[in-house]
């Protein structure tokens, strides 16, 4: 990593990518990171994106992370967020406990269902989040613990099980990025399993293999994840002036 550069400020660049594109949407971001990804993309190459202040509102400027001085611009109470999230409108960066080659993942407990080793938080919004709007994850530590042939406990729907299902949640499935603190991957390959990306400055590709308890598609040539832009270097601290990214991404 170079000495002028975080590797928490690559990631939180990485996490934004993930909205290039969106224009007008709920732009919905579960952790420090995630939130941290979805405002710098706003505060730069992607401004149309609403974002939340964690809330009821919708919100404009570039709120810094745990800022209470806001400037409102609509009201987004909980319960319709799920009319957004229903009608597809919305792109929510989650974590992950585990996660498959197929994007099938898991933030319920480690172990069998019958008498699991760890209880987490439970399915939660996974379900209706895989099936309905654009899905990607922020995965702090990529470990083959995490990145597993085959799930505890399906939260979150991968391809293979959407494309089983076909119809509707076929057609509404969308799993864009994983950003992790390894690399970034996607699931662009030809049966929509999870295809490496980048690699961090520092990070080779046999790190991120080594890493991953299931086969990635690997490209020819994997390039290097890039830094910020001066632009989105000041979205960064404008947005997280605490520093709060590195207790998640030490440098």
């Amino acid at each position: 990593m170079s000495d002028s550069v975080a590797l928490a400020d690559v990631i939180a660049v990485a996490c934004a990518e993930a909205w290039r594109g969106d224009g007008e949407i709920f732009a919905s971001g579960m952790g420090v990171m995630q939130m941290l990804g979805a405002r710098v993309a706003r505060a730069t190459f992607e401004p149309d994106l609403m974002i939340s202040d964690g809330e009821a509102f919708y919100v404009s400027g570039d709120l810094p992370i745990g800022g209470t001085q806001k400037l409102v611009e609509g009201w987004i109470p909980f319960r319709s967020v799920f009319d957004t999230l229903a009608g597809g409108r919305r792109h929510v960066m989650m974590g992950a406990s585990q996660i498959d080659r197929y994007g099938n993942s898991n933030i319920a407990n480690i172990g069998a269902w019958a008498k699991p080793k760890s209880q987490l938080l439970g399915v939660r919004g996974g379900p209706g989040n895989t099936v309905n709007n654009a899905t990607s994850f922020f995965i702090p530590k990529h470990q083959s613990t995490v990145f597993v042939p085959s799930v505890d406990m399906v939260s979150g729907v991968g391809y293979d099980r959407a494309k089983k299902v076909g119809g509707f949640i076929a057609k509404r499935h969308d799993l864009r990025r994983v950003v992790t603190n390894l690399a970034v991957l996607d699931f662009n390959s030809p049966d929509n399993s999870m295809r490496l990306v980048s690699v961090h400055p520092g990070v080779s590709v046999d790190d991120v293999v080594a890493n991953t308890g299931f086969e990635l598609v690997i490209p020819a040539d994997v390039p290097v994840s890039r830094p910020p832009t001066a632009e989105e270097s000041a979205a960064i601290e404008t947005i997280d002036p605490k520093g709060l990214r590195h207790r998640e991404i030490p440098a």
